[in-house]
């Protein structure tokens, strides 16, 4: 038996446990660093399968590791089990009614991101026993995708120091692979304090901390026609500082998180931001304070494991359908726009979208792509690419055109459509893991991809000292 088979009747063989695993994820959606309900089913299920398990590492109480196995290589899985707030929504549905009014919701499908990555790292340890290979299998535990970047903070305290190669997923709605760059990014929360007066009788004995929030913010589209194109700097105002128009706001806050290819334009970018609150503070006579929010370094690719994770994508087989999965999908793809549908066909080859242009699923697997595609967001996988070899593979888990961080992702992620494509990522990451572990020289093909890529750079954290 070829290793895909083997890892897929491993998978199969337990799969009704990883689909309960995920729904309870599903059902209790906690936001960055809460994810303690979440974190325990998954600590829970590793040990039941044999894991030694460490809690609470790199001082984040929702972060952990799993370890089976002993030697090199080591394998490290990353999993993600982080919700969103504001995304609250019925599973199955094809419109928006939320489960409760105002509350979380897992928009970006990591509970079945952090299931996938435990089944692959189940049916790991599971072929390393019964066939004698010798490594070590890291299922890692990270809180904090979304917002603080906890793989950053993992990273930065060494956890993957001695990994051999890092290997995930995300949930997609058209399946291939991660293999490019990503945006690094940087987020801080800007704390005006001014001094309230009446607005009438005294408004000259107040300083408006609004009014520095909102000068801020014109000095920062003015910025944005002198940065590298590829740069993006979005804001959100947390705190207007009251709902009385008679009172100069005493208080207020926004929010910034500005993304850049380098780590180093990331940098200045900041200090340019961070000089136009320091002008916006003095014009309004006010005073600021920075709140260090996240960062995430951007994403190294690696040509070699994107060989042979593509090389694996292929040959696992795809999820199939039924007529009720179809109906369902199409039933979402009805509540898209025409721009959201035309999206998913965004960077494909023009054979792949022929083939999909008739579909509700994709179950067609694009061609390895030679060049390496510069996505706008940010991931703190970046992090880890920056210390160990990394890929990530993407599978079908919605409805063609489905955007992440939606309702419809919501609806979607709790059922077979998403269930299947979760399932089938483990057994791609699964046997691209051990397709690694048996072939060493894959790995320092990879290392020395990595090397070169870096250029004689290093990781350096973008986490300030002081932050705990």
């Amino acid at each position: 038996m070829n290793i895909q088979k083997a890892v897929a009747k491993l998978i199969e063989q337990k799969s009704d446990k990883f689909i309960a695993l995920s729904d309870n994820i599903w059902d209790v959606p906690e936001l960055h660093f809460e994810e303690h309900q979440s974190s325990t089913y998954l600590i829970d299920a590793l040990e039941e399968e044999g894991f030694q398990v460490e809690r609470g590492v790199a001082g984040l109480e929702t972060a952990f590791v799993g370890s089976y196995g002993s030697g090199k290589p080591v394998v490290a899985i990353l999993g993600e089990f982080d919700a969103l707030a504001g995304l609250s929504q019925k599973k199955g549905l094809s419109h928006p009614e939320p489960v409760a009014d105002g509350g979380n919701g897992h928009g970006c499908g990591h509970n079945l991101l952090g299931t996938g990555a435990f089944a692959a790292a189940v049916a790991i340890k599971e072929y390393l026993e019964s066939n004698q290979v010798q490594g070590t299998v890291r299922f890692y535990g990270c809180p904090a995708e979304e917002n603080g970047s906890g793989k950053a903070i993992m990273t930065s305290a060494g956890l993957f120091d001695d990994a051999d190669v890092a290997l995930s997923w995300h949930p997609w709605d058209v399946p291939g692979l991660m293999n490019l760059r990503t945006l690094a990014n940087y987020s801080a929360r800007f704390k005006f304090q001014g001094k309230s007066a009446h607005a009438a009788a005294a408004p000259h004995l107040g300083r408006s901390a609004l009014d520095a929030v909102e000068l801020m913010n014109v000095g920062v589209n003015y910025l944005r026609e002198h940065m590298v194109p590829e740069a993006r700097i979005h804001y959100a105002v947390t705190d207007t500082g009251g709902a009385s128009p008679n009172v100069v706001q005493a208080n207020a806050e926004v929010v910034y998180l500005i993304r850049a290819p380098e780590k180093d334009e990331v940098k200045s970018l900041y200090k340019r931001v961070h000089d136009i609150a320091r002008g916006a503070a003095l014009m309004t006579g006010t005073t600021f304070e920075v709140e260090f929010v996240g960062t995430a370094s951007n994403l190294i690719p690696n040509s070699v494991l994107a060989g042979v994770m593509h090389e694996n994508l292929m040959k696992v087989e795809l999820p199939s359908y039924d007529d009720k999965d179809l109906e369902f999908a199409n039933e979402i793809r009805a509540t898209l726009s025409e721009a959201d549908l035309n999206n998913a066909y965004a960077g494909l080859d023009r054979e792949t979208v022929k083939k999909l242009k008739e579909k509700a699923i994709a179950d067609v697997i694009p061609p390895l792509s030679p060049t390496e595609a510069v996505l706008s967001g940010s991931t703190d996988v970046g992090d880890v690419s920056w210390v160990v070899p990394t890929m990530q593979c993407l599978t079908t888990c919605f409805a063609i055109g489905t955007p992440l961080h939606t309702w419809q992702v919501v609806s979607q992620g709790a059922t077979p459509i998403a269930h299947k494509g979760m399932l089938h990522a483990g057994k791609v990451i699964a046997a691209t893991a051990i397709q690694l572990m048996e072939n060493p020289s894959l790995i320092e093909q990879a290392k020395a991809e990595l090397q070169e890529r870096l250029d004689g750079k290093t990781y350096d954290s973008l986490i300030p000292e002081s932050v705990k």
